[in-house]
């Protein structure tokens, strides 16, 4: 019979948990059958991150009642710019990324690119992520949207902005585990028993490579092979500009902070009290940033509803595409289930945050491409939580193991 060996997310007994602050339960399937408290993916989410699709609409409406009830709430929002963007939306977003990017794992980093086998995994990834996911969404932005070019730029926008939130605990395949009190946001690769070590070099090298190159692939596909005319010229300063600081300076502090904390203090209070501490403020960023957002649209917003039907459309089947697209290869290359799990859901994820900067800064908070790369999230969520069921049952079923 396998063996687990004792870690800071599973361990060995179902009887005795590892912390008094955190009860943990592992399940081995073949040993017990999982009842559906423990078998559920959705249920393994704290209650922020469970509801998250329903926290998105509260925000969208109580964004649309402020726009179209409180006058001169838009123009209020609108004053004072930082980097293009208004200061509150410009807080919004930086909160967002910061407490993401203080889950990677910088400091381990260099020990995995010894391996030889990892740099297979990162070229396949680099591939998907970089050429295959943006082309896919270009396509598929064209085939939807033929008519609305505002429309069509934001979903190109999303495309090229690569997953880096994929920093998850690890799940062996073949258990569940269950936390009574959620301490880190679980991801979709955790809960579909990723890879978290591979999750962080992931996380590392998109973040580096959307520094390098959204700036000049946003160019190439807005402008050079979609020739879109009649919107706002887009720049690449103001490209690289919104990456850098937006990416950037969480990047820089994300990094600081790590090696910083990790040194004053532990290792053990860092991953269990500050992360903890961390975790909400990216959720609580984004409904904030979705909020303003909404509520500097106004009236736009009304009257577009059915250009946010229109939006999700492309990117449900975007995420369907991809993500079975990349599990069909995975496994035709023979990677283990756990890594095919990882990059899968790490090519259909889309740093949507960065998407929403970009599109504000370049075309304004009223704008149609702001307006697209919102409804991301609001996709995204109940999207690949029904793909964690899935890629589980496939994986079962084929006896899909490492």
């Amino acid at each position: 019979m396998a063996k687990v060996l004792p870690s800071d997310d599973v361990v060995p007994s179902p009887t005795k948990p590892s912390s008094p602050d955190i009860e943990k339960q592992v399940v081995r399937e073949e040993d017990e059958p999982v009842n559906a408290s423990k078998s559920s993916a959705f249920k393994s989410l704290g209650w922020l991150d469970r509801f998250l699709a329903l926290w998105i609409f509260l925000a969208m409406a109580v964004g649309i009642i402020l726009g179209n009830f409180v006058p001169n709430t838009g123009p209020a929002l609108q004053k004072g710019q930082f980097v293009g963007v208004s200061v509150p939306i410009a807080v919004g977003l930086l909160v967002m990324m910061y407490p993401i990017l203080c889950k990677v794992k910088f400091e381990t980093l260099h020990r995995v690119f010894r391996k030889r086998e990892i740099w297979v995994q990162i070229g396949f990834s680099i591939v998907v992520n970089w050429i295959v996911a943006p082309l896919v969404m270009l396509g598929l932005a064209w085939a939807f949207l033929p008519d609305k070019g505002g429309l069509r730029e934001g979903l190109i926008l999303v495309g090229l902005a690569r997953c880096i939130a994929m920093v998850t605990p690890n799940i062996p395949p073949g258990y569940q585990v269950t936390f009574t009190h959620n301490p880190k946001v679980l991801i979709w690769t955790g809960l579909a028993g990723g890879d978290n070590e591979y999750c962080a070099i992931l996380v590392a090298i998109n973040s580096l490579l959307q520094i390098v190159l959204y700036a000049p692939l946003a160019l190439l596909f807005i402008k050079v092979i979609s020739r879109e005319e009649g919107t706002l010229d887009i720049s690449y300063p103001t490209i690289a500009k919104s990456v850098a600081v937006f990416l950037g300076i969480p990047l820089g502090a994300a990094i600081l902070t790590r090696f910083s904390l990790r040194k004053l203090t532990s290792a053990r209070w860092y991953d269990e009290v500050f992360l903890k501490f961390a975790a909400p403020w990216s959720l609580i960023g984004l409904l904030f940033t979705i909020l303003i957002l909404f509520a500097s649209q106004g009236n736009q917003v009304v009257h577009q509803i059915v250009s946010v039907v229109r939006v999700a459309a492309p990117l449900v089947v975007y995420f369907a595409i991809i993500f079975f697209l990349t599990l069909l290869v995975t496994y035709k290359m023979g990677f283990g289930y756990k890594l095919a799990a990882t990059q899968s859901f790490t090519a259909a994820s889309n740093n949507f945050e960065l998407a929403i900067a970009v599109a504000v800064a370049t075309y304004g908070a009223d704008s149609d491409q702001a307006l697209a790369s919102t409804v991301g999230p609001l996709i995204e969520v109940p999207v690949l939580l029904g793909l964690v069921y899935v890629v589980k049952e496939i994986g079962r079923r084929r006896g899909w193991k490492d």
